[in-house]
């Protein structure tokens, strides 16, 4: 195992992990600046209206993109196993 070949197992583990967690973290930070928004213009600063609002959204989220995360993440796992051969030399 050469290490060219380390470093592009390391960067497809990378690229995927950024592609699947890109859609939660963009919701997550949309709706804190909405509510940061909401917060700011009527001085309500409860810590719990920040967290609510973004557990929901994220589980929204979640619950919509769920298929295309694992289709993903079965693809990235099914070349990286078939690709064991090549690994091994």
């Amino acid at each position: 195992m050469s290490q060219d070949l380390i470093v592009q197992i390391f960067r497809e583990v990378i690229k995927t992990a950024l592609l699947v967690m890109a859609p939660a973290l963009l919701v997550s930070i949309i709706v804190g600046l909405l509510v940061s928004i909401f917060q700011a213009a009527t001085q309500i600063h409860e810590m719990t209206l920040v967290f609510v609002p973004k557990i929901l959204a994220i589980a929204a989220c979640m619950i919509v993109l769920f298929p295309w995360m694992l289709n993903i993440l079965v693809s990235y796992m099914t070349n990286l196993l078939t690709n064991i051969p090549m690994y091994v030399r």
